[in-house]
């Protein structure tokens, strides 16, 4: 049977499930920082998270604090 376009997804994908501990942790592996290390981040916008993520870890690396 063929896909009904009339029926729409409307999870929001811009958002991480902080609930569900295997999004967290692909969500931390796929930006190269722990889930525990993800946890201290706030919020579960899927923008914010990543653009944490990507601060804490060139922090990580030696790279500077930026704000």
């Amino acid at each position: 049977m063929a896909d009904d376009k009339t029926k729409r997804d409307f999870r929001d994908r811009n958002l991480v499930a902080v609930d569900e501990d295997y999004e967290v942790e692909h969500f931390a592996r796929e930006n190269g920082i722990t889930p525990e290390q993800l946890i201290k981040a706030t919020g579960n916008d899927r923008g914010a998270l990543t653009a944490a993520a990507k601060q804490l870890k060139t922090v990580l690396q030696g790279g500077p604090l930026t704000g």
